[in-house]
């Protein structure tokens, strides 16, 4: 369940590909098929024909099935399906003041508790922060947050920085390619699936560490890595399929409305611009 902040309301999220995502995750011939999709070389191949011209003929009925409001993006024409995924917004906010936290993506957002052994709980699975970034030092981010934006299909692929700041250090870390939806909850999916990291020290929330993660039939995850950025400034974007961006944020640098810290609690996702 997903709570609206604009309407006060809950709503169910329609699944994309829901019963082929049944069939891989939940019977045993299902589950030998997926031990070669989440094989990145499998999205690669993926990513090929949804960078092909093929590819164009999925737009139109993605847009009707997804009830995508194209108003909202810069009027273009597409050469393949990924050129239409990866389209570009028409951004047009009254932009926050300074120390104001703000979404690096339009996602639905779920928020953790980072614990002062470095634990957190997501999705039924218990992760350490070495688990995702592998080989940092985190002690200073004990008692902290961790904030997961979990990007659906319909949902605007690129996403942005938080604050000003400079790029302290960015890593890959090789993996498979597991969806991020609910259906996969069994599996570590945030320590399991292909990611990136970087390291960032801001100008108005000290370092943090943005990681962006790959998910099933992603073709590529793009990071500009610009060494020195602004607030608002496009960091990257996902080719075709759900992604996430996670946020590890120190103890008592943020505040968080309290609707997300509720619906968090809940276990409800909130969805977030």
């Amino acid at each position: 369940m997903i709570y609206n902040r604009k309407s006060k309301t809950y709503y169910e999220e329609s699944q994309y590909g829901l019963i082929y995502l049944k069939f891989l995750y939940h019977t045993c011939i299902g589950r030998i098929i997926l031990k070669l999709l989440i094989n990145p070389f499998i999205s690669k191949i993926a990513g090929l024909y949804n960078d092909s011209r093929l590819s164009k003929i999925k737009i139109k009925r993605f847009i009707k099935k997804n009830n995508i409001d194209m108003n909202e993006y810069e009027k273009e024409k597409y050469n393949s399906f990924n050129d239409f995924f990866i389209r570009k917004k028409i951004i047009n906010i009254k932009k926050p003041k300074n120390y104001e936290f703000i979404s690096p993506a339009d996602s639905k957002l779920l928020v953790y508790n980072i614990d002062k052994d470095l634990h957190l709980k997501i999705k039924n699975s218990v992760y350490t922060l070495s688990d995702l970034v592998l080989d940092e030092n985190l002690d200073e981010y004990k008692n902290g947050y961790c904030l997961v934006f979990r990007l659906g299909v319909d949902d605007y692929h690129r996403f942005c920085h938080v604050s000003s700041g400079t790029l302290v250090k960015h890593k890959k870390i090789k993996g498979c390619l597991h969806t991020v939806s609910s259906i996969s909850k069994k599996y570590k999916i945030y320590s399991l699936n292909q990611r990136e990291y970087s390291i960032l020290k801001t100008k108005e929330f000290g370092n943090l560490i943005s990681i962006e993660v790959g998910a099933l039939l992603v073709g590529k995850i793009v990071n500009y890595n610009n060494k020195e950025f602004k607030k608002f400034d496009e960091k990257g974007y996902f080719k075709f399929g759900g992604s996430t961006v996670i946020l590890l944020v120190k103890e008592n640098v943020i505040n968080l409305d309290d609707d997300i810290i509720n619906n968090s609690l809940n276990g409800y996702e909130v969805s977030v611009k």
